[in-house]
């Protein structure tokens, strides 16, 4: 079947500026600019929440420090993450400085990216709209986004639901743009599987979360070290929209699941963000292979390994 949407040279172009085909996911509260430098200059594309700084101005000021500070040849671009949804109230102001800066990359999340798409393209810059269904999916790339971000199940944080082999094998027969795989991508070999399904990149999150460069307390970070896939919960309770939480974090804020949120996507609002987030804490599938804290640039180091080593073994297995 011949593709309708995106374009099959951009994901090339795109992953010849990187080491190794990943995207630190934007992870609210987390990271931040010495996370999203840190990945850059490893090699892989670092990302944060526009919201994350808790000012435009304050915003303003990051972005001129991770421009100044991934400007070497051989950096990595660094991504934004908007929310587009309407209750977004900074969407507009946080937009001017994408603008201003021409940040490389916006990733559009809650909601959808048309009215943003013409904006960064003016400039330049690529957007990538993350999904978590085939509907939005289309949906995005029936507005001229660049690429899709797939959550799948098994993503830290706000998630999706379907299985990684369908949702990739499904949105490949209408979308010939880089397609970015979510979902429990903890190691370098899991990267090389995603490729292998038909997706370009992976988007991993928990695995950064434990990096000296992330913003995340101690606290966070031995309640990561010390849990399994099983410790693992899946609530709407914390943000109106499905996402996967640690237990741990939940049974000491005295929350119980199964109980079920009403009204929908709510906690926009900066301050119910930060009350919801500040200690009842994310994390995906793969929590289970997060063993160590250790910098971005080891962790990448690591990453890297494995995936050449896997893609290696196919190619002698191959010959």
């Amino acid at each position: 079947m011949s593709m309708q949407f995106g374009n099959r040279q951009l994901a090339a172009r795109f992953m010849s500026r990187l080491q190794l085909p990943v995207i630190a996911g934007p992870m609210f509260l987390i990271s931040g600019p010495d996370l999203v430098i840190g990945c850059c200059n490893a090699g892989v594309v670092g990302s944060f929440p526009s919201l994350n700084a808790r000012t435009t101005a304050l915003l303003d000021e990051w972005l001129t420090r991770i421009a100044a500070e991934t400007s070497s040849p051989n950096a990595a671009p660094y991504a934004v993450n908007m929310i587009v949804h309407p209750s977004n109230t900074r969407l507009e102001e946080d937009m001017a400085l994408v603008e201003k800066h021409k940040a490389p990359l916006v990733i559009a999340s809650v909601g959808s990216p048309a009215n943003i798409v013409a904006r960064v393209h003016a400039y330049g810059g690529l957007v990538f709209s993350d999904v978590a269904s085939l509907k939005h999916a289309r949906r995005a790339a029936e507005v001229g986004v660049d690429g899709l971000i797939l959550l799948c199940a098994g993503s830290g944080g706000n998630t999706g639901w379907l299985n990684p082999f369908a949702f990739v094998g499904a949105v490949r027969e209408f979308f010939d743009g880089p397609i970015v795989l979510a979902g429990a991508i903890s190691r370098g070999q899991y990267i090389h599987v995603a490729q292998e399904m038909g997706a370009d990149m992976a988007y991993i999150g928990t695995s950064f979360i434990v990096t000296r460069e992330s913003m995340a307390n101690d606290k966070y970070r031995d309640m990561l070290l010390d849990a399994n896939a099983d410790d693992i919960i899946l609530t709407a309770e914390i943000t109106g929209i499905p996402a996967n939480m640690l237990r741990q974090s939940l049974e000491s804020a005295g929350l119980k699941t199964g109980k079920k949120h009403e009204g929908g996507f709510s906690l926009l609002r900066e301050v119910e963000m930060l009350k919801a987030w500040r200690d009842i804490w994310s994390a995906g599938h793969g929590v289970g292979d997060v063993r160590a804290v250790e910098s971005v640039g080891d962790l990448v180091r690591r990453l890297q390994a494995d995936y050449l080593a896997a893609r290696n073994r196919q190619n002698v297995t191959a010959a």
